[in-house]
């Protein structure tokens, strides 16, 4: 008997063969050498796997080093092992609980260890969840913030009455984009002098009846510098004993809620303030995981109104979301989990010391060199801004930023906001990954262009649109 019969098919199927997906192998492999594919329309076939990746290759070796890129916030260095299991994950969907249910396990588990860090009364009933970065974050706060208030003034709003929310010039664009979008009222401090971001008189003073919160910031995007929370507070505290309003306040932490837990332990801003409604970071920022991750989480469920969260079936129970977006990966959120794990409260306080090191000591050394002056030391986040000293006139700080662009080294130069649109600095930020070593060769960098700067007649033109505030 024969091993292996062929088929007794009389429609003609035999006859079809298989049909096959152009990606399980190369298509025409010199076509790709012979032609160039069009930018702007799909190719009108496919071409081969390495011919496809070399052409995408090619032109993002036009993009900046991001290791060099000292303007961003955002991790560009883990380990190899994360690596590897965010690739295991980027396939699976955040969104799909059910399916994926050790991820949605990860997740809890990661906002109950923020919890704890950020000091909640009751860990285990503060609410929480991830996002795609602290932009959905503090849009999710808000949208909080603003149910909360119109919930409080259902006879009032929407007719008779419009929500407020206050805070520095110094907010992350996103604020604004929050205000604008969800139709509320910025109410922002200027700055003033050398007061870079917004204090407690100025909070207090900006709050009426409709005021849906206060958001202070942990770690100043501008500057580096972190907002007295507790003092804000304080005055909120003050301003309800004498008026009867209570004003809820949101931590922007982007940056510091997760520098100031292991570097600044005595600072008090978190959930141990009664005020602080909510808190958001980013992970994926000096919570040192790849883009794109951030964390929000409310003090208890009492913050967060029901009617804004939507259920959905986890393994047959119940599992509340709260969020803007919908399908993403998790393959960010493994990583945050695998992060907490591999260095625990020890580790993060050895990787954030040995950044603000580097920042500090980055910082005095340009303070050295006698051209610059510095707002900030990088003793809070682990960032400084500085500008030219007062006898510097053959240059600005634009030009230096446009020199070390030349030498692979991306420093924003930009101009602060109302009122202090005359005050252009350079910014540093030190992450994980920028050792002193890199930093050696940053300030060799800078002393080396500093004396064809100095020979110049005066900065050099530049374009009005260039002259813009720096959110990043």
């Amino acid at each position: 008997m024969a091993l292996h019969k062929g088929t007794d098919d009389r429609t003609g199927a035999s006859e079809r063969g298989f049909s096959v997906n152009p990606f399980y192998g190369e298509a025409d492999p010199l076509g790709g050498m012979a032609s160039e594919p069009p930018r702007h329309a799909l190719p009108d076939g496919p071409m081969a796997p390495h011919a496809a990746y070399q052409f995408v290759h090619d032109e993002l070796m036009l993009d900046g080093n991001s290791r060099l890129n000292l303007a961003t916030f955002v991790t560009t260095w883990m380990e190899p092992q994360a690596g590897v299991l965010m690739a295991d994950c980027r396939d699976k969907n955040m969104i799909d609980k059910d399916e994926y249910p050790r991820t949605a396990e990860l997740e809890k588990r990661c906002v109950r260890m923020l919890a704890d860090l950020w000091h909640a009364p009751d860990p285990a009933s503060v609410v929480g969840c991830s996002t795609t970065g602290s932009s959905e974050a503090c849009m999710l706060a808000g949208m909080a913030f603003k149910r909360r208030w119109a919930l409080a003034n259902a006879d009032r709003y929407p007719s008779a009455a419009r929500p407020n929310l206050v805070m520095g010039a110094n907010v992350q664009v996103c604020w604004e984009k929050f205000c604008n979008f969800w139709e509320v009222e910025a109410r922002l401090l200027p700055m003033e002098g050398d007061r870079f971001h917004l204090d407690p008189t100025g909070a207090a003073a900006l709050c009426d009846e409709n005021t849906i919160g206060v958001v202070a910031v942990l770690g100043s995007t501008f500057d580096g510098s972190y907002e007295p929370v507790a003092d804000i507070c304080a005055a909120l505290d003050d301003l309800q004993e004498r008026t009867g309003l209570d004003i809820p306040v949101h931590v922007d932490g982007a940056s510091g809620a997760m520098v100031a837990p292991f570097l600044d332990e005595e600072l008090v801003w978190d959930f141990r303030l009664p005020r602080v409604a909510s808190v958001n970071t980013s992970g994926h920022k000096y919570g040192l995981v790849y883009p794109g991750v951030g964390w929000a989480l409310w003090r208890d469920a009492a913050a967060l109104p029901e009617e804004l969260v939507f259920r959905v079936n986890y393994l047959g129970g119940d599992m509340p979301t709260f969020a803007l977006n919908f399908s993403r990966p998790g393959a960010q959120v493994a990583a945050q989990y695998y992060t907490f794990l591999r260095l625990g409260r020890e580790g993060y306080r050895a990787v954030q010391q040995n950044t603000r090191d580097v920042a500090r000591t980055l910082a005095d050394r340009i303070e050295a060199l006698g051209d610059f002056r510095l707002l900030t030391r990088g003793d809070e986040l682990p960032v400084f801004a500085f500008t030219t000293a007062d006898d510097i006139t053959g240059y600005d700080v634009f030009d230096v930023s446009r020199r070390l662009r030349e030498r692979g080294w991306l420093v924003p130069a930009y101009t602060f906001p109302a009122n202090r649109e005359d005050l252009s600095v350079l910014r540093v930020v030190c992450r994980n990954g920028f050792s002193l070593d890199l930093a050696e060769l940053f300030l060799d960098d800078l002393g080396t262009l500093l004396p064809e700067l100095r020979r110049q007649p005066g900065p050099l033109d530049r374009p009005q649109a260039v002259a813009t505030a720096f959110h990043h």
